[in-house]
């Protein structure tokens, strides 16, 4: 396979790290495989190679080489998978609370991609060897649908349409405490928390727009059961939103608060992605996909009644 060449022209008035304007683009291209790209030369600004560090200015053209995909020497796994639909293009997937989508440090096995390289030996490469097929991701204690892409032409097709908004995802989450309104959007910023690098926050600075919309489902006396709908897709992005309007998910163990939060003993935040819909990359026909409950949320919203 030869060698893939992008050009981009950043917009006008742009003030943004190359590094993190390269994450932007159609790929979902990991913040580390873009610095190695960048150190590498297979991303030149106007014709020059620059430090990840760069801050671009706007009216640049930007060229980006994906070179080759080597070899990818992670272990296939027989983990049972959940697939709820699966073609030549793409797979989508029924995740469990508790499994990590993608290898990382720590976390070398058991992972969802662990899975699927058993599964078949068709995933795309842009994303590279750690994170084959992958196009987007959720948390390790979040459950539900995610989309797979088989191969590269699926991979730039299903990207396009996460950075166009027009992916169809929608959750259930139990929340902490009575949310008053029956319908709302928050409509915050989220970036990497100043203090505390493994969580996400509310910022003004080094932040990305983020839009979450809620609607009620039913309230108990002490939660509410929600589902929302994203506009975008940033990283804990309900979650940072349900806690900065006072109302944390049920059970999330970074921005809960502490086992008062708790009192089911989850593994983890009581979110569940169950509708996932798009337009097929090779046929244009609109699919969407739902996937019940996990029988630990069941369980939960039975007690509470």
């Amino acid at each position: 396979m030869n060698k893939q060449r992008f050009e981009y022209i950043v917009p006008a008035e742009t003030d943004e790290r190359l590094d993190h304007f390269c994450c932007t683009l159609p790929g979902d291209y990991s913040r580390e495989y873009i610095k190695r790209l960048i150190a590498s030369g297979d991303v030149l600004v106007s014709g020059q190679k620059k430090k990840a560090s760069y801050h671009l200015k706007g009216g640049e053209n930007i060229s980006l080489v994906i070179p080759e995909p080597t070899e990818c020497h992670m272990v296939a796994e027989d983990i049972p998978l959940t697939i709820v639909y699966e073609d030549e293009d793409v797979i989508v997937v029924n995740k469990p609370q508790g499994m990590v989508v993608h290898p990382a440090p720590g976390n070398s096995t058991g992972t969802l991609v662990n899975g699927l390289l058993f599964h078949t030996k068709n995933l795309s490469n842009i994303n590279g060897v750690m994170r084959p097929g992958i196009i987007h991701r959720i948390d390790k204690d979040t459950s539900g649908l995610l989309m797979i892409a088989k191969n590269d032409m699926a991979h730039r097709s299903l990207s396009e349409q996460l950075k166009e908004h027009t992916i169809l995802r929608r959750y259930y989450g139990l929340v902490k405490g009575n949310v008053k309104p029956n319908k709302g959007t928050v409509d915050m910023p989220i970036g990497r928390h100043e203090q505390l690098r493994i969580k996400m926050a509310v910022v003004e600075k080094n932040s990305k727009t983020a839009i979450t919309h809620f609607e009620v489902i039913k309230r108990y006396s002490q939660y509410t059961l929600l589902r929302f709908q994203l506009e975008t897709g940033r990283t804990h992005q309900i979650r940072v939103h349900m806690e900065k309007i006072g109302h944390p998910l049920a059970g999330d163990p970074l921005y809960g608060r502490g086992d008062k939060n708790n009192p089911f003993k989850t593994d983890g935040q009581c979110l569940h992605a169950y509708t996932l819909g798009f337009i097929h990359p090779r046929t244009g026909e609109k699919l969407i996909f739902k996937a019940p409950v996990p029988e630990n949320f069941k369980k939960i919203l039975k007690e509470l009644k």
